[in-house]
């Protein structure tokens, strides 16, 4: 694949498009707490705190942006809480930029607690049943009090399988609340961004793609994915759809994926990344290394003195066995939780870092290719 290197050069207010291959691309994104080098893979910190690590431990792994989740900090502890205390940065100890969600993913995840209008949705509270409303101005509000460095547009979610009729009528819905959100982001310090979405109709989504860049804005999504179909059709619409985003804005897949699919997706032209994956899936044992996937719990880790990944230099491979992360897990103890979720943190972080040099220094093709025949076996 012919390597195209032009020189730095911005096309956007806040991004500067630094490298390209094919349509893999490596860039700088802007923001009020500091730059964000893409492609990324961003943390997930749904209640203010990516669970079991401390904002330095985030730090030495390599954590370069925080997301937060709007639903659940207006729940608890409340938006106004969060800025009196100083915004969400100082809230939770971390300096460097946060990305916050709309909510709209709770119109999905939640959908059997709320109710939906043309003006917003009405949610009954998981903790305690209290009815809250959140339309895209009140998301917008919520969103600035938090002082998020990157602020999504309210949008509605579909589930999977949706029909071709529920899908055109949500897009719409989409539409017209992205235009009420940007009315009513008026902080200057943030950046909104807008999502597409158009289920896994091709047509669909390229009429959504068309109306949400038609409104004006620092970046764009594509959201509504990885929400139960199968993945190879992800991976499909994806690489149909990203190279038709703004070519001057950063590119987000929001909720992918595993590094396979990191990897597939930034060759299909997408520049940020977030998922619970890394965290969960430490927390129940599964764990990324450059060899594949390793579930700890198995019995031939029982004696095993080595590291769990020997191309890894992250706090736990350095200091821990095979053994001991295997008897932490099954003694149900929080170091293993801690211990595996700072290795697969500082994995995805690792797997980012080295694509983003790739694609800078004309070796994109190869690091894929690399990271393709070690991804792909099954896990071990």
């Amino acid at each position: 694949m012919e390597q195209v290197t032009p020189p730095a050069h911005h096309l956007g207010q806040h991004f500067t498009l630094l490298a390209e291959e094919g349509e893999a691309r490596s860039g700088v994104l802007e923001t009020a707490h500091g730059k964000i080098e893409t492609p990324v893979f961003m943390a997930v910190g749904t209640r203010a705190t990516v669970k079991a690590m401390t904002s330095e431990e985030l730090l030495e792994a390599g954590c370069q942006v925080v997301l937060g989740n709007t639903y659940h900090l207006h729940l608890r502890p409340g938006e106004k809480t969060v800025a009196k205390l100083g915004g969400l940065h100082k809230f939770m100890h971390w300096e460097r930029p946060i990305l916050t969600d709309s909510g709209g993913f709770q119109v999905f995840s939640l959908a059997s607690l709320r109710k939906m209008s043309e003006e917003g949705v009405e949610f009954r509270s998981h903790l305690d049943g209290t009815k809250s409303f959140i339309s895209p101005e009140k998301s917008m509000e919520i969103q600035m009090d938090l002082g998020s460095d990157i602020i999504m547009a309210f949008d509605e979610c579909l589930p999977y399988p949706a029909t071709r009729e529920q899908t055109i009528k949500s897009m719409e819905l989409t539409h017209r609340w992205l235009e009420r959100s940007k009315a009513a982001m008026i902080r200057e310090q943030s950046m909104l961004f807008g999502i597409v979405q158009g289920g896994l109709e091709l047509d669909l989504r390229m009429k959504s793609l068309e109306q949400i860049t038609s409104v004006e804005l620092p970046g764009y999504a594509l959201g509504g994915l990885s929400v139960g179909e199968p993945i190879e059709l992800m991976h499909i619409l994806v690489k149909e759809v990203a190279p038709h985003l703004p070519k001057n804005k950063p590119r987000y897949l929001m909720g992918v994926g595993t590094p396979l699919d990191l990897i597939l997706c930034i060759d299909a032209g997408i520049d940020m990344f977030d998922c619970v994956m890394p965290t969960r899936t430490a927390r129940n044992g599964t764990l990324f290394t450059w060899q594949g996937r390793v579930s700890i719990k198995r019995n031939e880790y029982r004696e095993d003195a080595r590291p769990l990944d020997p191309e890894c230099d992250c706090y736990t491979c350095k200091n821990y066995s095979r053994a001991y992360l295997r008897h932490l897990f099954l003694s149900g103890e929080i170091l293993g939780s801690r211990l595996n979720t700072i290795h697969n943190l500082h994995f995805y972080f690792a797997l980012m870092t080295r694509a983003r040099a790739a694609i800078r220094e004309g070796r994109w093709a190869e690091y894929r290719d690399f990271c393709l025949t070690r991804f792909v076996s099954k896990p071990s």
